[in-house]
């Protein structure tokens, strides 16, 4: 039974996602496709922050980035599919990133975090100032949304079909999510604990550190910038404060505080966190950055290690004998 408990738990997840817009309506759809966009965003940051210890207050550039590539590419290229106009924004924020590797990649701590900082009010202002292709302060809204069409078989309306949309942007957006994931279990996904452990012991190892970290770096942006491109499709509108804010760049930290730091979870369970106290107090008054900004300051005094962290520290409060066991297992590879 034990082997076939994975199976079961994939096809349940499968259901659960399916059965969202025909149970909850588009408005909770809706919702779900805007956790689903700063789920990915957040995990992608970290691979840097988590796994890596690389500090970055700017990683709303990749966002914004390929939301912008997207946007452009719609607008402009008359007749385009939805993949290759998806592809246009991730390959936007991969150029980005390769323009910025050799720079940033010998680097770390609060260098790393503030030269991003710096980087991202450079694009931030540019998308300001260079109001004849990103629309200044207007953005990029109202472009075409093609279709999703499978060559010979069919074609799905993406634009005046919520249902269609989040089918395609779940999709995505969880495929992403599994690649992050898949990439944290291989080889190069320990090297990256390493690095963020120490640096030093692994370039005596043999291994190129800067090298490592630029592949890392790489891969966070190609995934910020699909999340930005599912963002500009799913709003039809990309705009600087929207996709290029320090609020942008702040949300993914907050997650990942809020989640729990240096696990994969993590990012996911704060972003829920995140848009539940963000929605509830929606409700009610209008402060919510005020609202939000308390909650992380509680977080970093009371739980730095996060609502993970929290519940590891009960799970070995209150079963001491399972912690140890599982410690063991994972010790030895079996978990």
């Amino acid at each position: 039974m034990k082997k076939y408990l994975p199976a079961i738990g994939w096809v349940a997840l499968l259901g659960v996602l399916a059965a969202i817009p025909p149970v909850f309506g588009p408005y909770y759809t809706n919702l779900f496709v805007n956790f689903a966009i700063f789920a990915v965003f957040s995990t992608s940051l970290n691979m840097l922050l988590g796994y890596t210890g690389l500090f970055s207050f700017g990683h709303a550039m990749f966002f914004g980035v390929g939301g912008y590539g997207t946007a452009l590419a719609l607008k402009h290229i008359s007749g385009l599919p939805l993949l290759p106009a998806l592809g246009a924004g991730v390959l936007a924020a991969l150029l980005l990133a390769l323009i910025l590797c050799p720079i940033v990649v010998r680097l770390s701590g609060t260098a790393f975090a503030m030269l991003h900082l710096a980087f991202a009010q450079v694009m931030y202002v540019l998308a300001l100032k260079l109001r004849g292709i990103t629309g200044g302060e207007d953005g990029i809204g109202n472009f075409p949304i093609p279709p999703f069409t499978i060559p010979g078989l069919a074609s799905f309306p993406m634009k005046d079909s919520p249902e269609n949309f989040y089918y395609f942007a779940i999709t995505v957006l969880g495929l992403s999510m599994w690649l992050m994931w898949y990439f944290t279990k291989t080889p190069f996904g320990q090297i990256q604990l390493a690095i963020r452990e120490n640096a030093k012991r692994v370039d005596y190892l043999g291994f190129k550190v800067p090298q490592s970290k630029a592949v890392i770096y790489l891969a966070s942006a190609v995934f910020a910038g699909v999340a930005g491109a599912i963002y500009g499709l799913f709003h039809n509108l990309v705009s600087a404060d929207g996709a290029l804010g320090a609020l942008v760049s702040f949300a993914p930290i907050i997650n990942i505080m809020i989640g729990g730091i240096g696990t994969f979870l993590g990012p996911i369970l704060g972003t829920a966190i995140y848009q539940i106290i963000e929605e509830l107090v929606s409700r009610y008054t209008d402060k919510v950055e005020l609202v939000m900004g308390l909650t992380f300051v509680l977080v970093i005094m009371y739980a730095p290690m996060g609502v993970l962290g929290v519940m590891r520290t009960l799970r070995q409060k209150w079963f001491p004998d399972a912690a140890a066991r599982l410690t063991e297992f994972k010790r030895v590879g079996i978990a």
